[in-house]
C-alpha cells in the first residue's frame, strides 16, 4: 500500500544514489564514517531499497552500481525528520511563493489499488450494522479533523455530541460546531454521492460552506492575503489568481482516472491554494472524501495519523513542493479504513 519506512542508513543511502551509477564499495566507502557497515548488511539494504522501487540496479559483478529511480518529482524520496531537524537551514530561507508549476507534476502518483468497494461491502452487511458504520466512521473523522484544526473535543465527547447532540462542558461554541459541521457534510455527500464525481466551484464552495457554518468565518474565494502558522510558505494572494489555480485543479482532478490519486490531488492541493480565509484542509479532507465515495471506494478518517504527522508532510509540500511524506501518510490512513471499517468479517 506505501512506502516502507527506512532506517537511518537507508536514508542516507538514499542521500548518496544520484542520476549517476554508484558502486556498492564506492557507498560503503562513503558510508564509513557516519555508518560504519559490514558487506552483507549494505547488499541488503541495498536489495530492500531497490525492492520498494526507490533505487535502480544497472549492470552485473564489478560494472554493477546504483541508480536514483526515474521519478515524478513531486513524488521522489523526502526525509522529513532532516527537514525538521535542530540542523535544517529550513527556518533561513526566505517567503516562498505559490508553484504553479507544481500542476504539472500531478500525475502517476499513485499506482491502482484492487480493494473493496463500498457498495459491495453495504450489499453484504445488515442495514443496521452498515448504518453503525457510517456513524462510526462519521464520528472518527469528525474528531480527528477537527482535532488537526486544534479542536480539544475528546473522542468520547464528539460521540456523544454527534450521537446526544450534548454539548461537552470545558469547550467552546465553535468547538462543537466545527465537529457537528463535519457531520453535516458527510450527511450531505452521503446523500448526493453523484455530485463529486466531477469536480467544480459550485461543489467546493458548496462544502466550505457547510464546514464553516456558525464559525464567523468568511464564504467565497478570499480577496485577501494569508499567511500559514509555522511555514515560509505564501499563498496566492489574488483572487484571479486563485481563481486559475482552481481550475486548473478541476481539469486535472476530473481527467484522473484512479480514485486514489484524485483524492490526493485534491488533499494537498486544496490545501495548498487556500481558496478560503480559513478551513481549507477541513475542505480539503471532506472533498477527498467525497470524491472516494462518489467513486464507490472507502473513505478515510485519519482516525491513526496524529496531528504532527499530517501537517509535517503537508508543510514539506507547501515549501518544497515534494508529496513524498503526504502521500505516505494519506496511503497508510487509506489503508486503515480498508482494515477497520464495514467489515463482514
Amino acid at each position: 500500500m506505501n512506502d516502507t519506512n527506512l532506517t537511518l542508513r537507508q536514508r542516507k543511502i538514499l542521500e548518496i544514489i544520484s542520476d549517476k551509477p554508484v558502486s556498492r564499495p564506492e557507498i560503503g566507502e562513503i558510508l564509513k564514517d557516519s555508518f560504519p557497515v559490514s558487506r552483507a548488511t549494505l547488499i541488503r539494504d541495498l536489495n530492500f531499497l531497490t525492492k520498494n522501487k526507490l533505487i535502480k540496479k544497472t549492470g552485473i559483478w564489478i560494472k554493477a552500481g546504483y541508480l536514483s529511480v526515474e521519478i515524478n518529482p513531486v513524488i521522489k524520496y523526502f526525509d522529513t525528520e532532516k527537514y525538521f531537524s535542530v540542523e535544517s537551514d529550513r527556518g533561513k530561507t526566505g517567503l516562498i511563493p505559490f508553484n504553479f508549476k507544481v500542476f504539472d507534476n500531478l500525475h502517476d502518483l499513485v499506482e491502482l489499488i484492487d480493494s473493496p468497494k463500498l457498495s459491495e461491502q453495504e450489499a453484504k452487511l445488515d442495514p443496521t450494522i452498515f448504518r453503525r458504520e457510517i456513524e462510526r466512521f462519521t464520528i472518527e473523522f469528525s474528531w480527528k479533523s477537527s482535532k488537526i484544526e486544534g479542536n480539544t473535543y475528546s473522542l468520547l465527547e464528539t460521540e456523544i455530541l454527534i450521537k446526544q447532540m450534548k454539548e461537552a462542558s470545558g469547550h467552546s461554541k465553535d468547538e462543537a460546531s466545527m465537529i457537528l459541521n463535519h457531520k453535516y457534510a458527510l450527511d450531505y455527500i452521503l446523500k448526493n454521492r453523484g455530485k463529486f464525481k466531477k469536480i467544480s466551484l459550485e461543489t467546493i464552495v458548496n462544502l466550505h460552506t457547510i464546514l464553516t457554518k456558525d464559525l464567523e468565518v468568511s464564504t467565497g474565494i478570499r480577496s485577501n492575503p494569508v499567511a500559514i502558522s509555522g511555514s515560509n510558505y505564501l499563498p496566492l494572494a489574488s483572487q484571479k489568481d486563485i481563481e486559475i489555480a482552481l481550475n486548473k485543479l478541476f481539469k486535472i482532478t476530473n481527467i484522473t482516472i484512479n480514485p486514489l490519486e484524485k483524492a490526493l490531488i485534491i488533499l494537498a492541493m486544496v490545501s495548498y491554494i487556500q481558496a478560503f480565509a480559513d478551513g481549507n484542509k477541513r475542505t480539503a479532507r471532506v472533498l477527498a472524501n467525497a470524491v472516494l465515495i462518489a467513486h464507490d471506494c472507502y473513505p478515510v478518517s485519519f482516525r491513526s495519523v496524529e496531528a504532527i504527522d499530517y501537517i509535517k508532510p503537508l508543510i514539506i509540500f507547501y515549501e518544497k513542493n515534494n508529496l513524498y511524506p503526504f502521500r505516505r501518510m494519506f496511503l497508510d490512513q487509506y489503508q486503515f479504513s480498508l482494515e477497520n471499517y464495514f467489515r463482514t468479517n
